[in-house]
């Protein structure tokens, strides 16, 4: 059993926002350190950057406007990072969270699901939530007639209350609140999106969802701020192997479109 929520659905587009001020800080220096919380809906857009990187409100306001689709009232604040958390990092990357995390391989249903949810959004980009329970498929798809989506996937449960419009002036959207879409089983402490490389709610994540596809075995990590060896590696190369993944995949903004898989 696995759901799975489409790159419109309004907390992916609060994830999309946050990865895109991940991607702008990461051109405007080298090895930044960034959060960003988005919360958004109803034609405002609420987002608060701690970070050692300054924005524009207007390039802020540029990347809503892109992702939204529309213009949106926002309410901007942007804080310095915390000294403390800033010297954790000085001389060398640590490890910059304390966590627990668990990577899963994935199941059958993760695979399917993923790419029944990415076959119907080429389709049809519009916000949308899919389950899928043993052969049990329910598609809730805005913006798009039951008869349509019933020529894909005659036995599927669609829309159960009927044709709708979705996106964000019918809900609010907020930073990290759809993880199991973008993780499946697997299983964090944290946050996935809106933050820098040396978070370990990024870095650990992904370092143990690809040991868990590799080793085909559950892998289990814990660790402390400040700690410079994770499951027996050196911290910054856990980072590198992060690293090396978000730009395969695009950049932050593209890895928030679907998470994990």
């Amino acid at each position: 059993m696995i759901e799975k929520v489409n790159p419109s659905h309004p907390d992916k587009v609060a994830d999309r926002i946050a990865g895109a001020l991940v991607d702008l800080a990461y051109i405007k220096q080298d090895n930044p350190k960034i959060a960003v919380e988005v919360l958004l809906g109803h034609n405002k857009t609420n987002i608060i950057i701690e970070s050692s990187v300054r924005f524009k409100k207007e390039e802020v306001q540029n990347i809503v406007d892109r992702l939204v689709g529309f213009k949106t009232k926002l309410n901007l604040l942007q804080i310095k990072q915390d000294i403390h958390l800033s010297n954790n990092q000085k001389g060398r990357i640590r490890c910059g969270d304390n966590g627990i995390f668990k990577g899963s391989p994935l199941r059958d249903c993760d695979k399917r699901l993923s790419s029944i949810a990415k076959k119907i959004y080429s389709k049809y980009p519009y916000d949308g939530k899919y389950i899928l329970d043993n052969d049990k498929l329910v598609i809730c798809q805005s913006n798009v007639s039951e008869e349509e989506l019933r020529k894909m996937y005659p036995k599927a449960i669609i829309n159960p209350l009927g044709y709708w419009t979705g996106g964000i002036n019918v809900d609010s959207g907020a930073t990290n609140r759809k993880l199991g879409s973008d993780m499946a089983t697997s299983v964090t402490g944290g946050g996935l999106h809106g933050k820098d490389l040396s978070k370990a709610d990024v870095s650990i994540n992904i370092y143990a969802f690809l040991k868990a596809q590799e080793t085909n075995k559950v892998v289990e990590i814990s660790c402390a701020i400040g700690d410079e060896f994770v499951d027996g590696k050196p911290y910054e190369e856990i980072v590198e192997i992060a690293k090396k993944y978000i730009e395969d995949i695009g950049g932050f903004e593209k890895f928030a479109e679907w998470g994990l898989y």
